[in-house]
């Protein structure tokens, strides 16, 4: 799979990415974020949803409600997994019904048991967000079509 790296000094630079990653997703793909508590994923989704909405949408982690739908184009779910205990509870929380009308971005997608394709389309987008220096880097490798929409982003 292609691999870009991000710095992002920032938090700004982390919701740019999540911009960035924005104008390039399509229904039925899904955007994975990985890495500690800390680092980054909800203002990565943040900016994401944004781009998507409108740039004042109210954007809280799930961490309480496991997911949040927003009207975009295309519509998209926000997910954090990280209260699961069972990867099968993704499908009663609604992942598959996401995917079919719209995308989603899911933090924390390694509850979702040892192979996260197999509850996901073909096309994902995999964001690593770890410390770098005073700020963070992002490790972003894509499957299906992302295989080649990686190289297209740019922050």
């Amino acid at each position: 799979m292609p691999e870009t790296v991000f710095d992002l000094p920032d938090a700004d630079a982390t919701g740019r990415l999540g911009a960035a990653i924005a104008t390039l997703l399509g229904r039925g793909e899904t955007v994975l974020l990985y890495g500690p508590l800390g680092m980054g994923k909800s203002t990565l989704a943040r900016g994401l949803i944004r781009a998507l909405t409108r740039p004042d949408e109210d954007v809280p982690s799930p961490t309480f409600t496991l997911v949040q739908f927003y009207e975009g184009e295309p519509p998209v779910a926000h997910f954090d997994l990280y209260r699961l205990t069972r990867p099968e509870e993704a499908s009663e929380i609604g992942l598959d019904e996401a995917l079919d009308e719209g995308c989603a971005v899911i933090e924390w997608p390694e509850r979702l048991g040892d192979d996260p394709a197999a509850w996901l389309g073909p096309d994902r987008l995999s964001v690593t967000l770890a410390e770098a220096g005073g700020g963070r880097r992002a490790t972003v490798s894509g499957a299906g079509a992302w295989e080649s929409k990686v190289m297209d982003l740019h922050v």
